[in-house]
């Protein structure tokens, strides 16, 4: 048996101190702001990418679970109602305003229950701050939030973990109350490797490295995003030197592929695009003398005006409904306008790790002939007009892939009018 040996003593780690610029090309900035109440995108996602924010969690793309940041750990009830957040120790706010602590979590929180712009608003208020519910503070880092109900973990864990644009973000509540929250919302105090320096709307965004970062220090001294919503204008930038990086459109790739020493980085599952087919609000139609919302349409033919699942009425619609979905094939818009970056996703904002929850056999198969069956059924054998109207949103061949779509419905008898939005 060999005897046993003392452990080496490891050396102390050695602080590098930030050094340089990284330049970096971005599509769209617009003015910078940092309050989760005024905030949109694409200033959103931003804050967190760089990131000049962090929220309680974060993915793991590796495990593909949410992992915790600047909460320590959550627990949860048996019963489900009930999360306790313990908050992270020592996480210092950038321009002097000292430690995170649960006061500014909440105060965070309250901000995006109270937003017009952000998209998780509501469930932040039915969730985090319910009427038939409660949240207590025991002590400065530890949040108790009772949400009257049990809620999936889906839409508690969106607010919880970038990178999303649909996350909470944690911002000083001393900074809002001592400056105001216009000051604040232009020159934030967060707690992310990076800080808010200086901006320009329409040019850049200039941040400096947070030295002695809680959880990564930054190589470089300082990060530039400059905006330049020309793809050409991106890579003339990158092939010549001014720009370190930028955000690339897929049909650049074999160019950019010639520039020596150029690496090219893919995220799987950072994003997802899909299809919003509007007008079937139904739950005001189920709340007894509830007025319906403007927007629900029974003109439509994939609308039901009985909003009984098991009703006659509601199987037509969902025919239609069906029909849209089959006569697309999702596979050759992944291989031909993707290049095959990408999967197909049979359920709209399930991407990410959410896909894992999905039965193996919600697939959509490629079934135009079934397509033409079911709008005859439905009664529409001549099809029906439609508007397709792209929302411009930054995504890969976004436009194209709805052209393609257009295409599709247009081969099983409808008549499709293309709407480009500016």
């Amino acid at each position: 048996m060999p005897a046993p040996t003392a452990a080496p003593t490891a050396a102390p780690a050695v602080m590098v101190k930030p050094s340089g610029t990284i330049n970096v090309g971005q599509k769209e900035l617009g003015p910078y702001f940092g309050s989760p109440k005024l905030s949109g995108n694409p200033q959103i996602f931003l804050n967190n990418a760089a990131p000049v924010t962090e929220t309680l969690g974060m993915y793991d793309f590796d495990s593909n679970k949410v992992v915790p940041m600047l909460a320590e750990s959550w627990d949860i009830s048996a019963d489900g109602t009930t999360w306790t957040y313990h908050i992270r120790k020592g996480v210092q706010f950038h321009k002097g305003f000292g430690e995170m602590t649960v006061a500014d979590v909440v105060f965070s929180f309250e901000q995006i229950r109270d937003s017009e712009k952000h998209a998780r608003a509501s469930n932040a208020r039915k969730i985090f701050f319910a009427d038939d519910g409660n949240q207590t503070t025991p002590d400065d880092y530890t949040w108790v939030v009772n949400s009257g109900v049990a809620f999936s973990d889906i839409p508690i864990l969106e607010l919880l973990a970038t990178p999303r644009a649909t996350m909470a973000w944690i911002v000083s509540k001393k900074q809002f109350e001592q400056d105001g929250q216009e000051e604040a919302n232009r020159n934030t105090a967060a707690t992310g490797p990076w800080e808010i320096k200086e901006w320009r709307t329409g040019e850049f965004w200039r941040m400096a490295a947070v030295e002695n970062h809680w959880r990564q220090t930054p190589t470089f001294a300082e990060l530039v995003e400059w905006e330049i919503p020309e793809e050409s204008a991106r890579v003339a930038g990158f092939k010549t030197g001014n720009l370190d990086t930028f955000v690339m459109a897929l049909d650049s790739i074999s160019e950019i592929e010639t520039v020596e020493g150029a690496m090219l980085l893919q995220v799987p599952n950072a994003g997802q695009a899909g299809l919003n087919i509007y007008g079937q609000t139904y739950l005001p139609a189920r709340d007894g003398g509830g007025k319906s919302w403007p927007n629900y349409n029974t003109d439509l033919p994939w609308v039901s005006p009985n909003s009984d699942v098991n009703s006659a009425e509601w199987e037509t619609a969902r025919k239609v409904r069906e029909a849209l979905s089959i006569s697309i094939d999702r596979q050759t818009i992944v291989d031909e306008l993707l290049l095959g970056f990408g999967h197909p996703l049979a359920l709209r904002d399930w991407g990410g790790p959410d896909e894992a929850r999905l039965p193996a056999r919600m697939v959509w198969d490629f079934d135009p002939e079934k397509a033409k069956r079911l709008l005859a059924d439905a009664g529409y054998p001549n099809g029906f007009k439609l508007t397709l109207s792209p929302a411009l949103r930054g995504a890969p061949s976004e436009v194209e892939a709805c052209e393609a779509i257009a295409q599709y419905w247009d081969d099983i008898g409808l008549d499709v009018t293309f709407q480009n939005i500016p």
